[in-house]
């Protein structure tokens, strides 16, 4: 793969990570639908393109459910519901930047935090970093705890620690993205139930349901697919750089898509929470 390719197939894939915040935006806020049912259509229709995409590389993997039984896990599979039950509720009440800011500290906290629980050190640089991210989270949060949003960013918060433990339960595999479908397939339950719950109060429109699709078909499906592709080719410290982006580009794509303001509040909390990780990042990479 070329160096060409694996900058554009990565910036691609950063692309669409942001856009899941955009897609779910655009569903609850623009044509009202239930969170319930985003995160069912999202599950089911990323599900299905995984499955496919792995039916044309390894038929064996999906056509057998012993092959298919190996990778992965039910508590993975707990993991991936929680965040994407939780990122949609979430969205109910925060903006496209804010649930995406928050989401993504969340993550990374919850893996430095069992890092540090698991005996992992931290040198000076990657310590002044956390700290400078918390100090920036708290700053963020701070004026939030009086607004009605902050039901949504307790959730986002605890959509983002299911995504960081299901980052860490699956770090080791050596087959990502069938591991990944395979989880995938196995929420399918979960997203039924959680519809069948909550029928009563569903509501869906044309438009909303073509950003669910969108959201689990692009977004979730073919954005991890193809991340899983050119991840090898990237060296850890950079592939968790690119991710940095990730909120920056959901604020841009919460401006032109869903006409939200950029606050100098978000801003300020923005640069200290994603230079603090950057410090961490850059300080992982040298001895302690």
């Amino acid at each position: 793969m070329s160096v060409f390719s694996v900058v554009s197939l990565t910036f691609i894939t950063l692309v669409a990570f942001a856009a899941n915040s955009v897609f779910c935006r655009l569903a609850l806020d623009e044509q009202n639908m239930d969170p319930m049912s985003f995160t069912g259509i999202r599950l089911a229709s990323a599900a299905l393109v995984l499955g496919l995409i792995m039916l044309v590389k390894s038929p064996a993997s999906v056509t057998s459910i012993k092959t298919l039984n190996s990778y992965g896990s039910w508590r993975q599979a707990g993991y991936l519901f929680a965040y994407a039950a939780g990122f949609s509720y979430a969205y109910v009440t925060l903006p496209t930047a804010t649930g995406a800011l928050i989401l993504f500290a969340a993550v990374q906290f919850t893996m430095l935090l069992v890092a540090r629980l698991s005996g992992h050190r931290m040198n000076g640089m990657a310590s002044a970093g956390v700290v400078i991210s918390l100090l920036g989270f708290g700053y963020f949060v701070l004026p939030e705890l009086s607004s009605p949003s902050v039901v949504g960013l307790l959730v986002m918060a605890l959509a983002g620690v299911a995504w960081g433990m299901y980052s860490l339960a699956g770090a080791k595999t050596t087959h990502a993205l069938e591991t990944t479908g395979a989880n995938f397939i196995r929420c399918l339950p979960f997203g039924l139930v959680l519809m069948l719950a909550f029928i009563s109060s569903a509501n869906l429109t044309f438009e909303g349901v073509l950003y669910a699709l969108a959201s689990g078909v692009l977004a979730s499906g073919v954005g991890y697919a193809i991340w899983y592709q050119v991840l090898p080719k990237l060296d850890s410290s950079i592939a968790a750089v690119c991710q940095l982006s990730v909120p920056i580009i959901a604020a841009f794509g919460g401006v032109i898509l869903v006409a939200e303001p950029i606050t100098t509040h978000l801003l300020l909390s923005s640069f200290a929470i994603l230079g603090g990780m950057l410090l961490v990042i850059v300080g992982k990479k040298r001895k302690v």
